[in-house]
């Protein structure tokens, strides 16, 4: 199949979407397809299987200077004129600027070239509409609704104005509108699915689960030494559904020689988690690790004592099964789609959210129990080869065109 991939940022430390493109277009070229991916910056990892087209976009969003691009009358156009004036008012026009710069690609390429599917990842954006003109199928992936960010976000505003700014950054109606005339929706969870119905009013028969994947090939047991009492926190610090609040507090109901590494930049570039640890007096047994490369991750998650995810909402929790992947044990909140992720075999503990107490207590049962520590790693790892592989994501995915088609 000749298929189209749209995400609106396509490098892996934005956020998920990156990975999930990178991965995800490699096991379809290696299944036979032919890829073509149209991608905005910062610009994702080289992608040598398939022909890759980069999509303009100035980031201007929260920039307070330097925002005139070089050379400076490109900012005279009309979509990156009016990208400029409504980031001024603190609306984030990412996705609808990208699918609207997309569609201009897509309509040259039309042309000359017979596309079967496009497969937007996460934008949902206006400019998406105007390819049902055209007869194509169109596909989307959405690990969650915005909605759930919105209401996190909204939770920890203190002020009117913290709160406009939150409600026009999710561009939540534009993507309400733009899903439902979508042919097929993926999400990574059935906690997913429910929420997608919920937010957004989508029939249930549009919706398709595939499972999140992981490079199990990587992300695996190195038979190292761990290193005891260590904790190991992965994620976006200054996200307050990441949970990362009561994981500190847990961590102050817990024997001073348990210390933590959170793998996110510490201050000044974020503030959230940091502002925590001063305050509960946790200098000495928290370290921030800032950017690190993948093979640094690898070896914190092959080297620590075990993975918390203390999150009160996941559509899905990849730092979970990639720790399951390298036989470390997982303790997460029975919220989203954590426990369809850790599931019920044993790879990991589940906790109620917000719950320091619980969370400290079963941080200790596992800690003062080095057995059971070690079969809940292989047990991890056993059900990571068994659902959460990238080659079962190209597949189940392939099935979801093919359905369509």
């Amino acid at each position: 199949m000749k298929i189209v991939l749209l995400c609106y940022r396509g490098n892996p430390y934005c956020g998920g979407q990156g990975v999930y493109l990178y991965f995800l277009s490699r096991e379809m070229a290696r299944r036979g397809h032919e890829i073509t991916i149209l991608v905005g910056s910062p610009k994702p990892w080289p992608m040598p299987w398939a022909r890759v087209i980069h999509i303009e976009n100035l980031n201007l969003w929260g920039r307070k200077k330097d925002w005139l691009p070089f050379p400076p009358w490109r900012i005279f156009h009309p979509l990156n004129f009016y990208e400029l004036a409504v980031t001024r008012l603190g609306f984030f026009p990412e996705m609808l600027l990208f699918s609207l710069r997309a569609l201009q690609v897509l309509k040259e390429l039309m042309i000359t070239e017979r596309i079967e599917i496009i497969h937007d990842i996460q934008s949902l954006g206006y400019g998406l509409l105007f390819l049902k003109l055209y007869g194509l199928p169109l596909i989307t992936t959405v690990h969650h609704p915005l909605t759930v960010d919105l209401q996190a976000s909204l939770e920890r505003n203190k002020n009117f104005k913290e709160k406009y700014y939150s409600i026009v950054f999710y561009p939540i109606g534009m993507q309400r509108q733009v899903i439902r005339y979508c042919d097929r929706i993926i999400t990574s969870s059935q906690e997913s699915a429910k929420e997608i119905q919920q937010a957004f009013h989508v029939a249930a028969d549009k919706i398709r689960m595939v499972y999140n994947g992981l490079d199990a090939e990587f992300f695996c047991p190195l038979h190292l030494p761990r290193k005891p009492n260590s904790l190991l926190f992965v994620g976006n610090t200054d996200d307050p559904k990441k949970g990362i609040k009561y994981l500190l507090q847990a961590l102050t109901l817990l024997p001073r020689e348990i210390n933590l590494t959170i793998v996110d930049e510490g201050p000044p570039q974020k503030t959230y988690a940091a502002g925590f640890v001063k305050k509960y007096s946790l200098s000495s047994r928290v370290i921030f690790t800032g950017k690190i490369s993948a093979e640094e991750l690898r070896l914190l998650y092959n080297t620590a004592s075990l993975v918390v995810l203390p999150s009160l909402y996941e559509g899905f929790g990849l730092p979970a099964a990639e720790a399951m992947a390298c036989g470390t044990p997982v303790i997460a909140t029975n919220t989203g789609a954590l426990p369809e992720v850790v599931g019920e075999e044993g790879a990991g503990l589940l906790v109620p959210p917000r719950n320091a107490p619980a969370l400290a207590q079963a941080i200790k049962d596992i800690i003062d129990d080095e057995k059971k520590a070690k079969i809940m790693g292989q047990m991890g790892r056993e059900r990571v080869e068994k659902l959460f592989t990238w080659s079962k994501v190209a597949e189940k995915t392939e099935d979801v065109y093919k359905e369509f088609l």
